[in-house]
């Protein structure tokens, strides 16, 4: 854990940061690094991996006070009594700087340091795919099921994974006793000194194959398209990211695989925006309506609703249906609808509907029968 950078500094937040501050700093670098714009970039992955690590701690409420109090060591199970257990003190895994120094001392004096880690034969977890898919702005509301097709790097199985042809296997390397790598004595001036290298005559794999597989090439790996079923979660918003657990590329040497990381796009709606988990609606009404008052439906996730317009409502007013907004991502319940409503003005109309409108408008006393100057007739007082 001691190597992982801060949550916040990973988004380039402060602390205190809003929910709406998060998803837009999140937002931005998952579209700046997304593995699909930049294949094979191994800083950008990083990068992206980062930040939805980090998106995922921060926009829960209940994982980002965790974090806020106990830092990495609230998910870390190797802290013993994790987030409320006051650390795992300087022993073992809990104390990850030791171990790195280890890793240093023993490249310079050869006594141990990484172990597993620098075994070339180890198992190592596959790297993480990522892919995109669009959906509607209702099914980004309600969730539903997709179909992703992407490539995946598998495990051979003609050779099973260990490059050789079948019937044979590998052997090991004479010259570096399967570790991948060899060890050289210097002398310092503080004595003498061991440095380690990749084998040259096994390139740091451990093991040489006489035979490689026809299949793989003597890789241990293929790469194949695959149909993956992705469940979208209700709630889901424009740019978010999934990780489907195991369904990445393979690891080797008996490792797990990766994810795969797939990006949501939504589709814009004709008629809705979304704000948050709040729902959008820009309604016309007339301007009988909005003088008299007036029953109507608006149409709404679930389908149409009804509506009761006051008597003088001015354009701008914003009406509220509770409930029939977004679900929430990680909880129950959906947010809200606003109606906001734009009274129009009648055109073309005819000269009985003048005629009215006239008597109306004097009726008012806005209109100053005697006069035909300005419109109606209308003098400036």
């Amino acid at each position: 854990m001691a190597d992982k950078r801060d949550y916040y500094e990973v988004l380039g937040l402060q602390k205190g940061a809003s929910a709406d501050e998060i998803k837009k700093a999140y937002r931005k670098i998952a579209k700046e690094n997304h593995p699909d714009l930049h294949p094979g970039d191994k800083k950008c992955e990083e990068k992206f991996k980062e930040a939805n690590e980090a998106y995922e701690i921060l926009s829960d409420d209940d994982k980002r006070a965790k974090y806020d109090q106990f830092g990495h060591a609230a998910f870390d199970p190797s802290y013993g009594a994790g987030a409320g257990g006051g650390g795992g003190g300087f022993g073992g895994a809990g104390f990850g700087g030791f171990g790195d120094l280890g890793d240093i001392f023993g490249d310079i004096f050869g006594f141990g340091g990484g172990g597993a880690s620098r075994n070339p034969n180890a198992p190592r977890r596959g790297d993480n795919v990522g892919a995109r898919v669009v959906i509607t702005f209702e099914e980004s509301a309600f969730g539903c099921k997709k179909d992703v097709s992407v490539p995946i790097i598998e495990t051979c199985d003609d050779c099973k994974g260990t490059g050789c042809a079948p019937g044979t296997t590998p052997e090991v390397c004479s010259n570096c006793g399967g570790t991948g790598s060899v060890r050289t004595t210097q002398r310092t001036p503080f004595g003498m000194a061991q440095t380690s290298a990749p084998c040259p005559k096994c390139n740091g794999k451990g093991k040489i194959i006489h035979q490689p597989c026809s299949k793989c090439r003597g890789m241990g790996k293929i790469r194949r398209q695959h149909k993956i079923n992705v469940n979208i979660p209700a709630g889901i918003d424009d740019e978010q990211t999934i990780s489907v657990r195991g369904k990445g590329n393979a690891g080797a040497n008996g490792g797990p695989a990766g994810d795969l990381l797939v990006t949501v796009s939504v589709r814009p709606h004709s008629r809705f925006e979304r704000d948050g988990n709040s729902v959008i609606l820009r309604q016309d009404i007339s301007y009988a309506q909005a003088t008299l008052g007036a029953e109507i439906e608006v149409p709404t996730l679930d389908g149409p609703a009804p509506l009761h317009i006051p008597e003088g409502t001015p354009t701008g007013t914003v009406f509220t249906i509770r409930g029939k907004g977004i679900p929430y991502l990680r909880g129950t319940g959906r947010g809200d609808q606003y109606v906001s409503v734009n009274v129009t003005v009648p055109k073309n109309l005819s000269a009985s509907q003048k005629e009215l409108l006239k008597q109306f408008a004097a009726s008012m006393g806005e209109l100053d029968s005697g006069s035909k100057s300005g419109i109606f007739g209308k003098k400036k007082r």
